[in-house]
């Protein structure tokens, strides 16, 4: 059935594709005489702008509602996010659990599209799409990003070859029961006197259906009577089933927004595109709060409360909720009272209404008006309440005035400061509705209503009609409104429960004294029983209604057990305390803990059963360690079913030091087959051996998202390296390969060589400990005379001497994209540092090289020195642990006098004495761009510290210097103390263990008085004991604040 309907749909469209454009954006068949086609033309070009100025002026009434303050966040500078369908969290959650649970976070999606690009074929040779899907949460910007495309379009700004465009809302659309297509655009559009402009297809038009969330009537794609005839009346739900399905009108193009669980009921078949509003990002609310005040001092202050109750700041993701928190906190910082900030979400709306009641308060009236003014706002107050708990059973969220009336809302109430601030009026040709200014205050207000009618009601409040079982108490009521929360699979209660928890805090009911009857909070304490006691019960795995209870219980501010599970979750100290309600709770951390805001670190935390618990809620980390928790294989089966979860947002996984052998592995690459979301997986120090390896790399040859992979210590071999090496062959997204300590041998290393001289997309391949030996060695140099996109390679300890070294050197001299090369622990001898030096006069790209531990000695150095000299792209050189003394050292020296590139110098462990230190000292004088120098166990003295103090004097570039574990003494540190107070560059000095003794520390503390850029300094291991340690200590804290002191 749906193909049929592609197949119509595309030959009207080529049937369209055949006639030219003709004066205007009106087209005419080309089989029409001229004449009459340029006066239909003419005609049909003045009914468009008529229709256009009629539209300008119809919206131009919400210009400064839908209006942001900053042009950063106006809609013309903002994208739609293209997405594939709806995640299982969009059709089945509350839009504020969507929000709280990704942290207002991005979804994956396939581009972001602006306004004008929303109707165009994404490539030359697709087909620009009929129905066209855009979905956000309540408050996100729907109904404004659609007022202002209809105002863009009147006024030309875009989509200039759709002729017409028809906007509806479902609100309207409400008050119909039988009509017909043609009809529907009479009654809406009066001036367009020629209907068959549309329905006959004569010109490109757009038809706009905004809310579908607010639709009250069903749509039945399986039931509905097919209609094709546009005269014919049918019931509205059918009529729009029947656009939908593109029986009636169906050359129009149709675009139609909804809030996503609702969105889901149209057949993902009838959908060509689906679009997605982003809310505002931190970064946006930041920006949002700076142009919303004009004193910056209320913006920070806001902001910094928002930063420390992430709660109100996901909140803020929704722009309609944004204003509110932001206005709801200037009022309260304004109000000149000593109330604190709320830092509840109840509270905040508390605030919030008291804010509007307070609004239409006038100035020096008699204190009987104002109270009958109180008492006329306490009646409204109670009244919308109930409007908005029996419309929230309904899922109903606009009104009618005839809905006001039935619950005994006076219309001219709603027209006061009070009633105007929570209930907003939108008027059209068709019909008048009203809702609450969002849903989160619908659900409030129902929470008030509920509140204080469970203290006096008999029967149960979920039932409208008197006819229930009695239900008496608050307690009774209060049982029975969790119940029916935790039975509600689409969680639209949620929220309400936790409101109608906060209200038994007194802070929250505060605001609200001369709203609502007065509260002895009496109910606080047994509702936080009653809470910890649902904690308790429940199934073995923690779902979004278990986490709600969390949420609420934070509302009422009862946060012990929040509090002690979240320490537990900074220290890493978990493991053994995971019962039921510590998992539940940890599922809440997990949506608004700051600790999980970068990382979800739960190392050594978990175990099977843990993990299972907490499967439903791990799927929306973005970042998760689970190391060092003895996974086994079964815990790989769960993490699987994880990672292949539509929902699934993980995007880095370390799974680093557990006992994961091939099963696991195949687990996991059945996942990765599917995921398209995770970019990194560490798998360090496991066991998944080489046949784990191939089973992973099956997956990696398809998988289109993972960038980087750590394979580490894990036995694959060379049989492993053969499979991930034509990874490499077909791979176009992995950046990032680590397979150090695998036994992958000379003939594994030949493998992956190979590869790389095909492989245009890998930056970085770590091969250390893997006895690559002379021959692996060679082979790889091979791939780097024709490998130029490779930046980062690791060979620590392979075993290369001479000949390897000759090999890599000639590479080197051809390659010009390798950045940095590590060769530490091997064994090229002064022969390979000599062709090392050679290499270096003629590559200039080559910018960090590790020759560590390599046997260099003196004369290796020296030919290295004599490159320095002209090389002017290395900038960071490591030669700790190569036998080197002041002769190479001097050499060294005078090549950084020549070389203005050398950032980083590395020298430790190397017996270069006072002699090469004052060498040293000597070159920085005059040098002006090193900025790191490591000495330490250089056998440096007082002499040396001596002339590194003078040269600090002079210089003022050097940022870190490494002194550890020489003998510089009192003396020595004297002299540096005084360069400190002279010297403005140096952030990093370390003096451990150096002799200095209670004098030379002393020394050191005080020069810090005149030094404010040192951010570091250690000063352990010198001899100066506790108490002295605890003096210096203050004294360089009282002196340098900002400067952390390792003593």
């Amino acid at each position: 059935m749906v193909t049929m309907e592609r197949k119509t749909h595309y030959d009207s469209i080529m049937d369209r594709s055949k006639r030219i454009m003709w004066q205007d954006d009106c087209y005419m068949d080309l089989q029409s005489t001229p004449c009459s086609a340029s006066s239909q033309a003419a005609a049909e070009d003045t009914i468009v702008r008529e229709h256009k100025d009629v539209l300008l002026r119809r919206y131009e009434q919400y210009r400064d509602r839908d209006s942001v303050s900053c042009p950063k966040l106006n809609i013309s500078s903002r994208t739609l996010l293209m997405v594939d369908g709806l995640s299982d969290l969009q059709q089945k959650e509350h839009d504020l659990m969507q929000v709280g649970v990704t942290r207002g976070g991005k979804r994956n999606h396939l581009r972001q599209l602006g306004l004008s690009k929303l109707f165009e074929p994404l490539t030359r040779v697709s087909l620009p799409p009929r129905f066209s899907l855009t979905v956000g949460v309540a408050g996100i910007g729907k109904t404004t990003w659609v007022r202002h495309f209809v105002r863009q379009w009147c006024q030309g700004a875009l989509c200039t070859d759709v002729h017409l465009v028809l906007p509806f809302t479902f609100c309207e659309l409400n008050s119909l029961e039988k009509i017909s297509a043609e009809k529907l655009v009479k009654m809406s559009f009066p001036h367009l006197t020629d209907p068959s402009l549309i329905l006959n297809s004569s010109c490109r038009t757009l038809l706009i259906l905004d809310g579908l969330d607010e639709f009250r009537s069903t749509l039945n794609f399986s039931d509905a009577a097919p209609c094709n005839d546009s005269k014919k009346e049918v019931s509205i739900d059918d009529l729009i089933t029947n656009i939908i399905r593109g029986n009636l009108l169906p050359d129009i193009s149709v675009w139609v927004t909804s809030r996503p669980g609702v969105a889901s009921l149209v057949p993902g078949g009838l959908v060509d595109r689906v679009t997605e509003i982003p809310g505002f990002s931190p970064k946006d609310i930041h920006i949002f709060l700076n142009h919303h005040f004009s004193e910056k001092d209320f913006a920070s202050k806001i902001w910094a409360h928002l930063e420390s109750h992430k709660i109100l700041m996901v909140m803020c993701y929704i722009p309609c909720v944004c204003w509110i928190v932001a206005d709801t906190l200037l009022y309260i910082m304004q109000s000149g009272t000593q109330e604190s900030l709320p830092r509840t979400c109840t509270e905040l709306y508390a605030h919030f209404c008291s804010m509007k009641a307070e609004a239409g308060e006038p100035r020096g009236r008699e204190p009987v008006k104002i109270e009958q003014l109180h008492g006329n706002n306490r009646k409204l107050l109670g009244n919308l309440g109930r409007l908005a708990f029996y419309g929230l059973l309904k899922h109903k969220y606009t009104f009618s005035e005839q809905d006001l009336r039935a619950y005994g809302i006076d219309l001219l109430l709603t027209q006061s400061s009070f009633g105007a601030g929570i209930l907003v009026r939108e008027e059209s040709a068709i019909h008048t509705t009203y809702h609450f200014t969002h849903l989160s205050l619908q659900e409030f207000l129902a929470a008030t209503f509920y509140h204080v009618s469970s203290k006096r009601a008999i029967f149960d409040l979920f039932s409208e009609s008197t006819m229930s079982w009695p239900k008496i108490g608050f307690q009774n009521h209060f049982r029975s409104a969790f119940q029916h929360s935790q039975q509600a699979e689409d969680g639209h209660l949620d929220v309400f429960v936790r409101f109608l928890t906060g209200l038994l805090c007194p802070l929250a009911l505060r605001p609200l004294a001369g709203l609502l009857a007065k509260d002895d909070g009496s109910q606080k304490v047994w509702a936080a029983g009653f809470l910890q006691g649902l904690l308790v019960s429940g199934g073995a795995v923690v779902s979004l209604r278990a986490v709600n209870l969390a949420y609420c219980l934070q509302e009422l501010q009862h946060t012990e057990l929040l509090r002690t599970v979240e320490e537990d979750l900074r220290l890493g100290n978990l493991a053994g305390k995971l019962t039921r309600p510590h998992c539940v709770v940890l599922g809440y951390l997990l949506h608004v803990s700051p600790e999980c805001s970068e990382q979800t670190n739960l190392t050594g935390s978990l175990n099977y059963t843990t993990v299972k618990c907490l499967l439903p809620q791990l799927l929306y980390c973005s970042h998760l360690r689970l190391e060092n928790n003895h996974f086994k294989d079964d815990v790989m089966e769960l993490l699987g079913s994880l990672l292949s979860a539509k929902d699934c947002h993980i995007k880095k996984i370390s799974l680093a030091e557990n006992s994961i052998s091939n099963k696991g592995a195949k687990s996991l690459s059945r996942a990765l087959l599917v995921n398209r979301t995770l970019t990194s997986l560490n798998l360090r120090n496991n066991n998944i051996g080489s046949k784990g390896a191939k089973f992973l790399a099956e997956a990696l040859k398809m998988n289109q998202a993972l960038i980087s992979v750590n394979f580490q210590n894990n036995s694959i071999e060379e049989e492993g390296a053969q499979a991930l090496a034509e990874v490499l062959q077909c791979n176009r997204k992995l950046v990032s390969l680590n397979i150090r300590k695998n036994t992958i041998g000379a003939g594994g290393a030949k493998r992956i060589a190979d590869a790389l001289k095909t492989n245009r997309t890998l930056t970085k391949l770590i091969l250390c400990s893997n006895q690559l030996g002379d021959k692996g060695t060679v082979a790889l140099a091979e791939a780097l005379t024709l490998n130029h996109t490779l930046l980062f390679l690791q060979l620590q300890s392979n075993s290369i001497s001479n000949r390897g070294m000759t090999a890599l050197t000639k590479a080197l001299r051809l390659n010009h994209g390798l950045l940095s090369l590590n060769l530490r622990e091997n064994s090229i001898g002064v022969e390979g540092a000599k062709n090392m030096a050679h290499a270096l006069q003629e590559n200039q790209s080559l910018q960090d090289l590790d020759l560590t531990a390599n046997l260099l000695h003196d004369e290796g150095v020296q030919a290295i020195a004599s490159a320095i000299k002209y090389n002017q792209g290395l900038t960071s050189l490591h030669l700790q642990w190569n036998f080197i003394k002041s002769t190479a050292t001097k050499a060294l020296a005078q090549s950084l006098l020549s070389n203005t590139t050398m950032q980083l110098l590395d020298l430790q462990e190397n017996a270069i004495g006072n002699e090469g230190v004052i060498f040293l000292a000597e070159a920085l004088k005059t040098n002006t761009s090193l900025r790191t120098l490591c000495l330490q166990g250089v056998s440096a003295g007082t002499s040396g510290a001596i002339a590194m103090a003078e040269a600090l004097m002079t210089n003022q570039t050097l940022q870190t210097l490494d002194l550890r574990g020489n003998t510089v003494g009192m003396e020595g540190a004297k002299a540096l103390a005084n360069s400190l107070k002279s010297n403005r560059s140096l952030k990093s000095l370390n003096l451990q263990e150096n002799s200095l003794g209670m004098d030379g520390a002393i020394f050191i503390a005080t020069a810090l008085k005149g030094n404010h850029q040192l951010t570091y300094i250690n000063l352990q291991g010198n001899g100066i004991g506790e108490s002295g340690a605890k003096v210096i200590s203050d004294a360089i804290r009282a002196s340098a604040p900002v400067c952390v002191v390792d003593i």
